[in-house]
């Protein structure tokens, strides 16, 4: 079972149409057990960070999602929240990740908004993409880039647009929303 986490973040039906769309069954939730004894856990998310973590703590699902052993995808806040901090809100985050999420600062349009390539990317998830290939994005905040960075996108400055560490993974693209390349990096994870 592919288990979805409900945390009152939007676009989680989108990725769940995408999934049914690729062949998948899924099922959303929030309940400790279901994450515990999915086979993949996907994290999306679109919302704010502050209380999205709020969420999370108050369900005690923060603890749960650190936990997990089987392979689990956050996605755009997902990525975020995975994270060590995040400016929006002055939130401390889950800390998978050892990144720093920021927000763009500069002359360009914020958010980032639509299709852009990746400068370099690397790890499983990323099997058959092409540095040319386009992801869709749309987010005001970004992860700055580490050891962990699995793939790196430019806009205004270069920031982890996929990270990677054991069996956590997180991308700041929607896969749900990029097209054929999108599905390809989905059924890759699916695929662990």
């Amino acid at each position: 079972m592919i288990a979805i986490v409900k945390y009152n973040a939007g676009n989680i039906r989108s990725v769940q149409n995408t999934l049914n769309r690729l062949g998948y069954n899924c099922l959303i939730t929030d309940d400790a057990d279901d994450l515990r004894n999915a086979d993949k856990v996907i994290f999306p998310g679109v919302g704010e960070a502050n209380s999205a973590m709020k969420y999370l703590k108050n369900n005690g699902l923060d603890e749960v999602i650190k936990s997990l052993e089987q392979p689990i995808l956050g996605i755009c806040l997902g990525l975020q929240l995975m994270c060590e901090y995040s400016e929006e809100g002055d939130t401390s985050c889950l800390g998978i990740f050892p990144n720093i999420v920021k927000r763009f600062q500069g002359d360009a349009i914020v958010p980032h908004m639509g299709w852009n390539n990746l400068m370099s990317q690397k790890g499983i998830l990323f099997n058959g993409i092409e540095a040319n290939d386009d992801l869709y994005f749309v987010h005001s905040y970004f992860a700055e880039l580490s050891d962990y960075t699995s793939a790196v996108c430019n806009y205004i400055q270069p920031f982890s647009a996929a990270i990677e560490k054991e069996n956590f993974y997180a991308t700041q693209f929607h896969p749900e929303k990029s097209a054929d390349i999108g599905s390809r990096i989905l059924q890759n994870f699916l695929a662990l």
